[in-house]
């Protein structure tokens, strides 16, 4: 048997699950693709975590493009992280090309187009369905990681939402917190102090210095209301296809701080929010996170800490976290380590760091007779990839060079008419792009000291008067009546003594 029939029967068995699954494409050796032996992935394991990685214009997002679109038809809907802008075509069945349909003749796949349901969110100013959080369902813990304090400062943040629920006060977005931490160390100082103890001025300082650093990165327009209820990631259409929900993120590439908060604040609340699942036929949410790099630049070790954290617990509630990246190097170990599937493109060799970090990369695929896994790395074509899955028991599947079939939606971006469109008529518009502003922290003890002021101002008014009328009544007390003057003064008692002397004689 031949090397080329020899790989073929063990793509074939090695990825031929029992149940339900997505076809990524069809298996090459020495850049021959072998007709029907298709690449599968069991939609059994893909809440086991994936990772997408290679070079920049290799194809990890059309890769992206294809699962979504795939688990859309299976009626599983999926979160992507637009950072470029480029995946609204999603929405837009794709118009075909001659190129397209000999692919997928090499494949051994009939190609049909179609579009899949999608909505366009956003967290920033640009246009879509606003995705926003409380500062209160960030929680003390977190908010402290994301602000990356110290034990202290992460202490009094605790002190501040503790005070907040004992006196009511909702902690909706950032003005609320400065508030109450300016409130803590200024007229609510002797309250604070009696009830939790002292804080200090140098702590809220430094706190209030990281929150404008958050601030500055647009985390303002993220804290706030309407909060984004996570139920509305999972919803189908009328044909049971599973929404594709597009965030649009081309703006806060420089932002990373933003970014991260925004991810494990939703990671949180997912998980926090969706049911256990255990070992399920499919998952119930797939989430890719493109440009992951941008996750984890500027993260403190307990915001890592947390995020590794979260990566290992969620999947049981049946929800797949799918990194997207130029190298696999970009994702932290303790990560790495958790990811099932592998989706490598080309990565490129121009420094001797690439290379060395091409090498890394091979150790981490199954050994294969039939692939040099470092020289296949760098010598993979656009739309090509190695892929290492997991099958229906959570085995490593074999290592297979990959040609991936193309996407049955559009390559390029919806125009922004309809985009615009696209937004309007979804229904989910209405519900969360409606301004509330509504009395919280801020307004409450703005009011609070408001009156503070006032009372003290009536307070040293009614003090004034008070030393007014007494020193009044001292300058009273010594001012004598004329007559009691006349009739006390020296010269009328000599006088009336005198007349006394005279009447005597």
């Amino acid at each position: 048997m031949s090397d080329k029939d020899s790989l073929h029967k063990i793509i074939t068995e090695g990825y031929n699950p029992k149940g339900d699954s997505i076809i990524m494409g069809a298996a090459m050796l020495n850049g021959e693709t072998l007709t029907g032996a298709h690449v599968k992935i069991p939609l059994k394991t893909m809440n086991r975590h994936g990772l997408i990685a290679g070079a920049t214009g290799t194809g990890k997002t059309k890769t992206l493009q294809i699962i979504a679109e795939q688990l859309s038809q299976k009626g599983i809907p999926s979160l992507l992280m637009d950072i470029k802008g480029d995946l609204s075509g999603i929405a837009a069945a794709s118009d075909g090309h001659p190129k397209i349909d000999e692919r997928h003749e090499k494949i051994g796949l009939d190609y049909t187009a179609h579009n899949s349901p999608v909505e366009i969110m956003t967290i920033s100013e640009q246009e879509g369905i606003r995705m926003r959080a409380t500062v209160s369902e960030f929680g003390p813990v977190l908010l402290s990681r994301i602000l990356d304090v110290t034990e202290t400062q992460a202490g009094i943040i605790s002190v501040v939402f503790k005070y907040c629920d004992d006196n009511k006060l909702p902690l909706l977005d950032l003005e609320d917190l400065k508030k109450v931490l300016q409130y803590a160390t200024g007229t609510g100082k002797e309250e604070f102090q009696a009830e939790y103890g002292r804080i200090s001025t140098s702590s809220t300082g430094a706190i209030l210095r990281k929150i404008i650093e958050l601030e500055q990165q647009g985390a303002d327009q993220f804290f706030g209301e309407r909060s984004f209820e996570v139920k509305d990631l999972v919803r189908r259409d009328r044909e049971g296809r599973g929404y594709v929900n597009v965030i649009r993120l081309t703006d806060i590439q420089d932002r990373p701080k933003l970014f991260s908060t925004f991810m494990l604040s939703l990671l949180a609340e997912i998980y926090s929010t969706f049911p256990e699942q255990g070992d399920a036929d499919q998952p119930e949410l797939i989430m890719f996170i493109d440009e992951a790099h941008l996750i984890f630049d500027q993260a403190s070790g307990a915001l890592l800490d947390q995020i590794e954290s979260i990566v290992k617990l969620i999947r049981s509630k049946g929800i797949g976290l799918y990194f997207v990246t130029q190298n696999p190097t970009d994702i932290p170990e303790g990560v790495l380590s958790q990811l099932g599937l592998k989706i490598q493109h080309a990565l490129r060799a121009f420094t001797a760091k690439d290379r060395k970090a091409i090498k890394l990369t091979a150790q981490n695929y199954p050994e294969t007779e039939f692939y040099d896994t470092a020289e296949v790395l760098t010598s993979l074509g656009i739309g090509e990839a190695l892929i290492s899955a997991l099958d229906e028991k959570g085995r490593p599947s074999p290592l297979a060079a990959t040609l991936l079939r193309a996407p049955a939606s559009r390559m390029d971006v919806l125009t922004d008419r309809e985009l615009s469109d696209l937004i309007a008529d979804s229904e989910l518009t209405d519900k969360y792009n409606e301004e509330i502003n509504r009395e919280s922290a801020e307004e409450i003890l703005q009011e609070k000291i408001e009156k503070a002021n006032e009372d003290e101002i009536k307070e040293k008014a009614k003090v004034e008067k008070a030393k007014a009328k007494k020193s009044s009544s001292r300058r009273t007390s010594t001012r004598q009546n004329p007559i009691i003057k006349v009739l006390t003064s020296a010269s009328f008692i000599r006088g009336v003594m005198g007349i006394l002397g005279k009447a005597l004689k």
